[in-house]
């Protein structure tokens, strides 16, 4: 069942033109009639539409102290002009009330009446809710009770009570049991939407309104959807340019012009949907995604957190669900999480700005699904929520029940993973891997960077990938678009130029991100006395950039670290790379090569690369950027003389029609690595021996060593695991550095099949992954042990020394849980130890959602595909000790 989007109505509008303004005013139908005029600049005209719609003999405007001093004059002296142009005597008050959340009571309402009744108004008075929600909801249902009904106009004065709380007729006050759940519909006369309110409103309330333009058009229209993705700057913009200038005018109006069609979209959706369902009895019902979550948030957050900042992390949460029941793909969830973090709204509890926002305070599951249980939409004790099945499209026309179950698995920071039962029967399973995080982030520079239209089919959609997208977008300037329900990212690409963001580039713990963006931020020339900030979290200011620092700074770019030398922060002025002959040690990362690599042609003069000092790793990357380069245009060659020279041209890269992303090839060791420790046969669908990367030859050169039966086509690769693992004496991963930690818990299992003795694994050339995003090597061998696996460090790699016996009785129980490090391959790796466990036996992974660096949909994949039992876990603690989970 899926409600699709592509002939979805909105509520009629026409244009007025506005006496004093330069921009028409757009006039919006609900329930049949004008209710909506939204406009620019239009106190007189509110005025006097006021008085000719509703004559009076009393106008109450009611506010608060933020808003009384910024507009409350204004209004009345407009009111006051416009009573005396007709000669009428009707009387203009004002109630001013302290702003916020925690003043919407039955002890604020029962004061305004009092004071009502004290100055004589009678039911031929008029309200006017002047302000926020806050405003419009308590002064609303004020005019809903008094004297059985008085007539109220809504003047909106936030973005979010234009888009959201004001149209409808919901009024409602807060009781200690939740929010709004004390109220009446009560439609308002008219809602005059002035956008000229929002100059004087700060960027963070501004930014929470856009929460609910961008829920509305998640589950309405692509098209507007796809419009705020590519119009976060513009949109943003419009706020803080105060400049004077001429080209800021016209700047201004152009971006008010697109703030004008955003905000209407989601106003004539709102509208239609409240004249299809005044009373929420079902298709209303969907305005409400994201607010079953971000409501049981905002109960535990306000006041520190916004309720638009509290139904985008609501967002997120419900569409997760929605993955997981199988409605949407990973594209939805990572669309809507850029957005959100386009526009500066958190997605998480765990985010940064939340964290600053609100600290001590802890959103647990089992206190969200008590909030849950009194939420309006529920029928008993079922829950309900919105579920997508796109963007634009929901799986119902209404809002769908959800189990407990499933909610604690998505909302819980943890995970529990039991282990998997061997059948007689071999169980077999095909299932495809997501797109290469490599090939995703150069194929993303490279098409940004190039000239013409590019359709990336295949992009991967995680972390790392929403971080670069969200960049690019910044420095180049980048319009994109998806086409085959969002298998194809179409961007249009800058031909080179380039600009100084107007935000700093925070790339969390993205170090691909970090190294290749750090030669784009040299290229941009112009923006004198402008500087671009590039950083990342805790762990990415100790990852190290030196070396591609120094060989930048050599070539004149002018660089600054900010804090740690040789990490993160970086402040980039904008100099140009001047090209010519630039050395860089490459016996940390490879990313260094490539970031250079990538950026050459677009230096000053052509660029001869010269990699200097110890031996060079993870080459076979440096080959993949080659590879591309040339499928964009550009041909890099080999020194004939040293093949660690590299002679780049100048040029252009053009945009091929279309470039397909393999899939990850070391995403694809977890699912077959899965066969190998549960005896049963995987098939990976979109890998195999044709595949650029060198992780693809995990299956050949470990997975069959180990005794697995391995079958390889040019696309994909297929694995049955054996009777019992066998271990490796020794093994080079250079060429596939990343896929060792999945090596390092199939060795784990291994054993040599002599009764009490050991296998041992030694695993070398993987020094560099001690710079990940954690020390691996360290990472493993303490993780290891907590299933009583001994490990121990080599110079370059690790040393395991297998269970003796049956790994399903060896293994221990991991005490206090498995600590990934924030690490995506740490997690998932030991996910799949944890299913080698004996029968009945359950582990936990602690920071469940790291793997969305690279694989968001990994715990969905392992229980609905592979066939593992995973439950969502809510730590009380610091360790696993008394969690509750999702069963």
């Amino acid at each position: 069942m899926v409600e699709t989007t592509s002939a979805k109505p909105k509520a009629a509008t026409r244009q007025i033109s506005i006496e004093g303004s330069a921009t028409p005013a757009h006039v919006v139908q609900v329930l049949g009639t004008d209710s909506v005029t939204l406009g620019h600049g239009m106190t007189t005209h509110i005025a006097r539409q006021i008085i000719q719609i509703q004559p009076s003999s009393a106008y109450l405007i009611g506010t608060d102290t933020n808003i009384a001093p910024l507009h409350l004059e204004q209004l009345q002296n407009a009111l006051v002009a416009a009573l005396a142009e007709i000669g009428s005597t009707a009387r203009v008050h004002a109630y001013v009330i302290p702003p916020g959340e925690t003043t919407k009571t039955r002890e604020t309402k029962a004061m305004i009446e009092d004071w009502m009744l004290e100055n004589k108004l009678t039911r031929d008075s008029c309200i006017l809710a002047l302000g926020g929600g806050v405003i419009g909801d308590l002064f609303g249902f004020v005019a809903a009770t008094f004297m059985r009904g008085v007539p109220v106009f809504q003047i909106p004065t936030t973005l979010l009570a234009m888009v959201d709380s004001s149209i409808g007729g919901k009024t409602a006050i807060d009781t200690p049991a939740g929010k709004n759940l004390i109220g009446a519909f009560h439609q308002p006369r008219h809602i005059f939407m002035d956008l000229a309110y929002l100059r004087t409103l700060p960027r963070r309330e501004f930014v929470n309104g856009m929460a609910e333009v961008i829920k509305t058009a998640a589950i309405w229209n692509e098209d507007d959807f796809t419009l705020l993705e590519n119009g976060a700057e513009e949109i943003l913009g419009l706020s803080a340019d105060n400049s004077s200038s001429s080209d800021s005018k016209r700047k201004s109006e152009h971006d008010l012009q697109l703030l004008i069609q955003v905000v209407l979209g989601s106003i004539q959706v709102k509208a239609h949907v409240v004249t299809v369902d005044e009373k929420e009895t079902g298709l209303r019902g969907l305005l409400n995604y994201g607010h079953t979550v971000g409501h049981a948030i905002e109960a535990i957050l306000t006041p520190e957190l916004l309720h638009g900042e509290c139904v985008a992390m609501g967002m997120v949460r419900e569409a997760e669900i929605a993955r997981h029941l199988g409605y949407v793909n990973d594209v939805v969830i990572g669309r809507i999480v850029r957005v959100l973090q386009a526009y500066g709204l958190p997605v998480s509890t765990e985010d940064k700005k939340v964290l600053q926002l609100a600290p001590g305070k802890h959103c647990s599951v089992d206190q969200l699904l008590d909030i849950m249980r009194v939420d309006k939409k529920n029928q008993g004790d079922k829950k309900r929520m919105v579920m997508l099945s796109g963007i634009g499209s929901t799986y119902e026309p209404k809002a769908s029940f959800i189990s407990d179950n499933v909610i604690r698995k998505i909302l819980s920071p943890a995970m529990e993973v039991e282990a998997v039962e061997k059948s007689g029967a071999v169980k077999e399973v095909k299932i495809s891997v997501p797109g290469s995080k490599s090939i995703s982030n150069r194929a993303l520079v490279l098409a940004a960077l190039g000239s013409g239209v590019c359709r990336l089919e295949g992009l991967l959609h995680s972390d790392d990938v929403q971080v670069m997208l969200d960049s690019l977008q910044k420095l180049v300037g980048i319009k994109y678009t998806w086409e085959d329900n969002g298998d194809t990212l179409v961007v249009e690409g800058g031909a080179g130029k380039l600009q100084v963001p107007h935000s700093e580039i925070y790339l969390g713990n993205a170090g691909t991100a970090a190294r290749f963006l750090t030669t784009v931020c040299c290229l941009v020339r112009a923006g004198e006395g402008k500087i671009t900030t590039v950083t990342g979290n805790s762990r990415m200011k100790q990852r190290p950039i030196g070396p591609l620092v120094d060989a930048l700074s050599s070539n004149g770019c002018d660089l600054a670290y900010l804090e740690s030398q040789g990490c993160l922060p970086l402040a980039i002025k904008p100099t140009g790379l001047k090209g010519g002959h630039v050395k860089l040690s490459a016996s940390i990362s490879s990313q260094y090569v490539s970031s250079i690599l990538l950026s050459a042609p677009y230096a000053t003069n052509p660029v001869t690369l010269e990699l200097v000092g110890d031996a060079v790793v993870s080459k076979p990357y440096i080959d993949m950027t080659i590879s591309m380069m040339k499928s964009f245009g550009i041909h890099a060659t080999q020194d004939a003389s040293n093949e660690n020279i590299y002679h780049i041209p100048q040029g252009v890269y053009t945009n091929p029609k279309e470039y397909l992303i393999e899939a990850d090839a070391s995403s694809a060791t977890y699912p077959l690595a899965y066969a190998a420790i549960t005896g049963t046969k995987v098939t990976v669908t979109n890998i195999g021996a044709n595949s650029m990367q060198g992780d693809a030859e995990f299956a050949v050169k470990v997975l069959r060593p180990m005794g697995c039966t391995v079958e390889q086509t040019a696309t994909q690769t297929t694995v049955q695991g054996p009777a019992r693992l066998a271990p490796i004496p020794s093994i080079d991963m250079e060429t596939m550095t990343d896929a060792f930690l999945t090596a390092s818990v199939l060795a784990a299992c291994a054993s040599t099949g002599v009764a009490g003795e050991k296998g041992v694994t030694k695993i070398h050339g993987i020094s560099n992954q001690r710079v990940k995003e954690c020390n691996r090597i360290a990472a493993m061998v303490e993780q290891l042990a907590k299933f009583g696996v001994h490990a121990n460090e080599l110079p370059d790699g690790i040393e395991i020394h297998g269970v003796a016996g049956d790994p399903k009785s060896a293994l221990k129980t991991p005490e206090g849980g498995v600590f990934c490090y924030d690490d995506h391959r740490v997690a998932m790796s030991f996910s799949l130890l944890a299913c080698a466990r004996g029968s009945g036996s359950k582990s936990v992974i602690l920071e469940k959602k790291c793997v969305e660096k690279t694989w968001p949909a990994w715990w969905d994949a392992l229980e609905n595909i592979l066939g593992g039992k995973v439950h969502g876990v809510d730590l009380t603690g610091h360790g696993a000790a008394g969690y509750k989970s999702s069963k």
